[in-house]
Parts: C-alpha cells; sequence; structure tokens
C-alpha cells in the first residue's frame, strides 16, 4: 500500500513556516479544498500546485515566446530557456519519487528552485531585449508564475523537512 501525506499535517506545517504572504507551496493555492478533508492527500506529483504551474508555464514558454526569439538566439537564449523551463516539472516530478529520501528529494527541489529562478533571468532577457518581437505582457505574467513557484517550491522543501520531524503517530 503507497504511504500518503494527510493533506491536513502538510497544511498545518506550510501555514507554520508561512511568511509575509510568500505562498506555501500547498495549501488552497494548489487548488485543493480549504475544508482540509481527511480525504485530501498528496499521493502523486500531480497534487503540487508547483509542478502543475510550472508545467504550464513551460508549455507557454514554447508557444507563446521561443518561437519568436530572433535567429542568433537559437544557441544561447532560446537553448537555455528550452532546457530550464522543461528541467523545473521534471525535477519536481522525480524528486517526488524519492520523497522518502529527505536528502534525495531536498536536491532535486533545490535543483528545480534553481532553474524556476534562472528562467525569471531569462523572461527578464526577452522582455528588456526584444520588446518588439516578444509579448511584454505575457512574460511578465510568467515572470510571476515562475517567482510564486520558486516561493513555493522553496517552502515545500522546508515543510517536507519539518514533515521527517514530526513523530511517527502524529502522522
Amino acid at each position: 500500500m503507497r504511504k500518503r501525506l494527510s493533506l491536513r499535517i502538510l497544511l498545518r506545517l506550510c501555514l507554520s513556516i508561512n511568511n509575509q504572504g510568500m505562498g506555501n507551496g500547498l495549501g488552497e493555492e494548489a487548488g485543493f479544498d480549504n475544508t482540509n478533508n481527511e480525504n485530501d492527500h498528496i499521493t502523486c506529483f500531480d497534487d503540487l500546485w508547483v509542478y502543475r504551474d510550472s508545467y504550464e508555464a513551460s508549455i507557454n514558454i514554447f508557444t507563446e515566446i521561443l518561437p519568436k526569439l530572433p535567429i542568433e538566439e537559437k544557441y544561447d537564449l532560446k537553448d537555455q530557456m528550452r532546457r530550464a523551463c522543461k528541467a523545473v516539472p521534471r525535477l519536481i516530478a522525480e524528486g517526488y519519487a524519492k520523497r522518502h529520501q529527505k536528502a534525495g528529494f531536498q536536491k532535486y527541489l533545490d535543483d528545480a528552485n534553481a532553474e524556476s529562478n534562472e528562467m525569471i533571468v531569462c523572461l527578464r532577457h526577452c522582455k528588456d531585449l526584444y520588446p518588439d518581437l516578444i509579448n511584454v505582457e505575457i512574460c511578465e505574467k510568467l515572470i510571476k508564475i515562475y517567482d510564486r513557484c520558486s516561493r513555493g517550491i522553496f517552502n515545500l522543501s522546508m515543510t517536507w523537512m519539518d514533515f521527517s520531524k514530526i513523530p511517527k503517530n502524529e502522522k
């Protein structure tokens, strides 16, 4: 039987470290019912909003940004964005498979956070260097999504570390 993490316990942990409205990687923002029913569980990486949002953002990068970059960016900015935007959801999914290993999951979340931050810089380059080619509003929207994901990934990693400290009889 697959071990399930109670959403109620994770939400309690998230709220205890959530400061200054920074988001928490889970909870109501993730699309979970805010009634915290006992039936709400994180059973796969798809249940994490940081995965879903980063995946959707990567699709938007491929459809709205990359095709509009100039040819001279093919092996620089375009190539970097192509790899970084796909890396964020992949690392979250891959790390979730190693969630039972505290250090393993933490490494993947740290790498996902780094790639998400890299996407913020790449998108800023796009909007500042190529405002005549790239829709600046789309870039701004994607920057906000990646910023929220970066904060959510960080808080998820901190929450996961705290979760491992809870005595087994409280899980």
